[in-house]
């Protein structure tokens, strides 16, 4: 008896799950965008950035037929210390005053086994270029309020001056304060948007 119970409770959570095909919004309060860059070839700084938004759409049985579009606020970077987060904002690295916002807007999705990797244009500081942008799609599930909630996690490797974001110092016994490689790991979760407010990010 309990067996069967079980079995109708599962077969109830599936059936009220959606579509394999569905569109989301990130959600700001659950997603962050995290990078990790090395400080003077000894250890690692960790920052993030506090502001993200955007849609996707998901399509679990056509992975191709996926897309993102999302925007960090480049004002929001943070690693926990006011003078550096201060110079970061500043004209030797994102100059947020003239560029603020980060963008990805995906062309296409590919599958790869059992992960994904999604193909479009990242612009940074006014620099536009392809990439490739690694993700995993961690599952989706049916909050408290009734709405379907995804998540994905995405990571890969920029180089900071491919968007020119050049400053750099030297130390006197060689190699530089800042390095080029930055790592870049991505946690989004997003809720679902009911098909008659279906919209893009802006």
């Amino acid at each position: 008896m309990r067996l069967r119970l079980a079995t109708l409770l599962v077969v109830a959570i599936v059936a009220a799950l959606p579509a394999a095909a569905q569109e989301y919004r990130i959600d700001p309060s659950h997603s962050s965008a995290n990078f990790i860059v090395r400080h003077m070839l000894v250890s690692n700084v960790n920052g993030r950035f506090a502001k993200m938004s955007g849609n996707l759409y998901y399509d679990e049985k056509a992975p191709e037929k996926s897309w993102v579009k999302a925007v960090i606020d480049a004002s929001s970077v943070n690693t926990d210390n006011a003078d550096r987060d201060k110079h970061l904002r500043s004209a030797d690295f994102f100059e947020v005053e003239k560029h603020p916002q980060i963008t990805f807007e995906s062309k296409r999705v590919e599958k790869r086994g059992d992960d994904f990797a999604a193909f479009g244009t990242l612009t940074m500081k006014g620099v536009a270029r392809e990439i490739e942008l690694p993700f995993e799609f961690l599952g989706k599930v049916k909050d408290p309020r009734g709405r379907i909630r995804a998540g994905f996690e995405a990571t890969t490797v920029l180089n900071r001056k491919d968007y020119g974001i050049n400053w750099s110092r030297m130390m006197d016994t060689g190699g530089a304060v800042v390095s080029d490689n930055v790592k870049i790991s991505l946690q989004i979760e997003a809720v679902e948007v009911p098909p008659e407010s279906t919209e893009k990010a802006n």
